[in-house]
């Protein structure tokens, strides 16, 4: 079914299921479509079908699985993110600590889930990517890259992303604060601002960096060496 034959009511999510476990994208399928705000527009059993569905179909937010025959996640969400307006994808793995929930959220990905995720969080997960934010804690991710510390550049090496110059002082403070995990809240009463301006350090540290949310902030901050693994900037 395509975005043209059955456009979804506005306000809708509309969501795409890949994975090539049939059972797993019907429970999905079961949970979403109990929701008034959600809707299932398409499904996959692997990377290639996701991206020949995706040129006729409309889709808000992606669940990902991805470890799939033909092409995983890892290299569909790739490829799906270097296109303009991509939607937004969530990586589904069975372990917390997964290598390949680190190589999604490089590859784009806004997030990750477990794949026995409850019902509540997975709903929550859904509508929070699909209104720019990122799913999962930063703390979380932080743990994540931590664990892959050394796939990453070693900490005395020159900074990959030049624009980093172009933060202010402030911006590379909140920065650091976003990687080390800390919510908009925190960073405002750790820096005596408000809430306010803090989101709209982080939204001009996005927009500066060409980044998608504070995900890709904590994977750039790790892999640039403003934070280290396993403690502070």
């Amino acid at each position: 079914m395509t975005a043209s034959e059955s456009p979804a009511p506005a306000g809708r999510v509309r969501v795409m299921l890949v994975d090539d476990q049939v059972l797993l994208r019907t429970g999905f399928r079961m949970v979403l479509a109990a929701q008034p705000d959600m809707e299932v527009v398409a499904e996959a059993g692997d990377g290639v079908e996701a991206l020949q569905v995706l040129r006729s179909t409309a889709v808000d937010v992606i669940l990902m699985d991805v470890r799939m025959p033909k092409l995983d996640g890892v290299e569909t969400t790739r490829r799906i993110c270097a296109e303009p307006d991509p939607p937004k994808v969530l990586i589904l793995t069975t372990f917390d600590l997964d290598e390949y929930a680190f190589s999604g959220l490089k590859a784009g990905a806004s997030g990750f889930l477990l794949k026995d995720v409850p019902p509540g969080e997975l709903l929550a997960a859904i509508r929070s990517v699909h209104n720019g934010d990122a799913v999962v804690a930063p703390s979380t991710t932080r743990r994540l890259l931590d664990r892959f510390a050394p796939m990453l550049p070693s900490a005395n090496t020159e900074p990959r992303h030049k624009e980093l110059g172009r933060l202010t002082d402030r911006e590379r403070e909140v920065m650091m604060l976003v990687a080390q995990g800390l919510s908009n809240g925190e960073i405002a009463a750790r820096l005596v601002l408000s809430e306010a301006t803090v989101k709209t350090h982080v939204g001009r540290i996005l927009t500066k960096l060409g980044l998608r949310d504070r995900v890709q902030v904590v994977v750039l901050a790790y892999e640039t060496g403003l934070v280290r693994a396993g403690g502070h900037g």
